[in-house]
């Protein structure tokens, strides 16, 4: 039989999560799998134990398409640094709440062992979410910069100072042109967070759909739309715009957009695939996350 190998992704920024790589580590190996980490996290977390400096390192010991599973300690911000780990390799993302009510995580810390005892009883189901895939274009119509997002891809004016000048595009035909700080352009896993924050709506992981939030909009018609799956939205900075803009992806990737820049936002073929133990209602979790009053609702318990 071919090992397994496991990405556990922490950081040492922690204690409570430096002990408990510490303990995923140690279960995964007495199982016979190979525990792996990133290079990155392997130096920060080896200059507080000198054991992680023995483990495997991604990319160097091991291929990422050799990986089964990534096993992630933290919140969603430490959720999408994994999935960009393992992009290429399409192994799904199990995440262990270190402490933050997130969205993406699975299970809160206390779960961690049980957890960690499916993982290696393949005792798990798979969820895909709709990811997308984002490319900019210079004025003349060459594609200078490609990636993606789980979450959002945002088009932001560079200087606080002044505002951008954008075109919306759906589906090839105009939408509305206005000056804006910015555009959010969300997944529906990515709708409970910039999206949220901007005004837009939050929608359920099974509805597959894109959202457009415009970023304070001198314009009557700025509200934030939601298109189907498989629309191309555009957004296009105006050759008069007064300011430079930035398109960031996650919050983790960005690129420079100057005036005549065009950004391209359609559904990736590639979703991103997020291991899960046992269902969980999302409605659950927005009350948890937004500890919203459901005093006297009268449904079953």
């Amino acid at each position: 039989m071919n090992e397994r190998r496991i990405l556990v992704v922490a950081h040492a920024k922690r204690e409570d999560t430096v002990v408990a790589a510490l303990r995923v580590i140690e279960a995964l190996r007495e199982d016979g799998a190979v525990p792996v980490l990133a290079s990155p996290d392997r130096d920060e977390l080896a200059a507080v134990d000198p054991a992680f400096a023995e483990l495997s390192m991604l990319g160097e010991d091991v291929d990422p398409e050799d990986l089964e599973l990534a096993i992630v300690l933290g919140g969603d911000g430490t959720i999408l640094r994994a999935a960009e780990l393992v992009r290429e390799s399409g192994a799904p993302v199990l995440g262990i709440n270190m402490g933050h009510v997130g969205f993406l995580a699975e299970i809160d810390r206390d779960d961690m062992d049980a957890a960690v005892r499916r993982v290696v009883d393949r005792d798990y189901e798979v969820e895909e979410r709709l990811a997308l895939s984002v490319q900019v274009e210079d004025a003349d119509g060459t594609v200078v910069y490609e990636t993606w997002a789980l979450n959002e891809a945002t088009v932001e004016k560079a200087s606080r100072e002044r505002m951008i000048e954008v075109v919306i595009e759906i589906d090839g035909r105009p939408l509305s042109t206005f000056g804006c700080d910015g555009m959010v352009v969300s997944t529906p896993t990515g709708s409970t967070a910039y999206n949220f924050s901007a005004g837009g709506p939050v929608i359920w992981p099974t509805v597959e759909a894109i959202a457009l939030v415009p970023l304070s909009a001198h314009a009557l018609f700025a509200k934030p739309l939601v298109v189907g799956p498989e629309a191309t939205v555009a957004i296009e900075m105006l050759e008069r715009t007064l300011g430079a803009g930035i398109l960031w992806c996650d919050g983790r990737r960005s690129h420079d957009l100057p005036p005549g820049a065009r950004v391209i936002v359609r559904r990736s073929s590639r979703p991103v695939r997020l291991a899960r133990l046992h269902p969980t209602a999302f409605t659950n979790r927005l009350v948890r996350k937004f500890h919203l009053p459901v005093a006297g609702w009268r449904g079953a318990s």
